[in-house]
């Protein structure tokens, strides 16, 4: 089992990095397999809209290492989004890569496990918690949560190094994410299905 761990944070190694490597850790613990990605500081385009995915599973943008993370979703059975909180949102490539990479790949994601967590100094944690979450909650994913809501605080990696309720927070995702994963295991050793979708009904308000 692998758990896909990705860093929106333009800082590698900063504290965005140190709650995912928190969640890592334990993640490795429990004998699942982790990789974290850093998406890196160059810009990453928003999606356009274009349809030019449709069918294909990649994005017809890849030079910015969208579908990069779409090729290693696709063997991965979990995930962790991190990212720092700007302006009380998600950092602004991070939103752009989970718009095209949820878009373009989104059978990579369905019926896995996700979770999300955000690092900030002081406020804006919740509500970009929330808009995060939002991408796992339309692609039928399984949301992992924790003791607390899934957030660290501290202006640098040594002050987030000091949370000790914010890590604490993080070590007991990894658990449960381990644990989600050995439950999905199991239902398929024992047999279970995935639900039967139904086809996709797409309507608007004004007809």
């Amino acid at each position: 089992m692998k758990v896909l761990l990705v860093n929106g944070s333009p800082h590698e190694k900063g504290c965005t990095y140190t709650g995912l490597f928190e969640v890592a850790k334990e993640l490795e613990k429990s004998g699942v397999e982790t990789e974290i990605v850093h998406i890196g500081k160059k810009p990453i385009g928003g999606c356009i809209g274009c349809g030019g995915c449709s069918g294909k599973g990649k994005c017809v943008f890849g030079a910015d290492g969208v579908n990069s993370i779409i090729e290693k979703a696709e063997t991965a059975d979990g995930f962790i989004f991190g990212s720092p909180v700007h302006y009380a949102a998600a950092a602004g490539n991070m939103a752009s890569l989970l718009d095209r990479v949820f878009y373009a790949g989104k059978q990579c994601f369905a019926y896995k496990p996700g979770a999300v967590i955000v690092s900030c100094r002081r406020g804006g944690a919740t509500a970009t918690f929330d808009q995060l979450n939002k991408y796992m909650t339309i692609n039928n994913m399984l949301i992992v949560g924790s003791q607390y809501w899934n957030m660290i605080h501290g202006s640098r990696a040594e002050d987030v190094a000091q949370d000790e309720e914010g890590l604490q927070t993080m070590r007991t995702l990894g658990r449960n994410m381990a644990w989600i994963l050995n439950c999905i295991e199991a239902g398929k050793a024992a047999g279970v299905l995935l639900p039967e979708k139904e086809p996709v009904l797409r309507t608007n308000f004004i007809r």
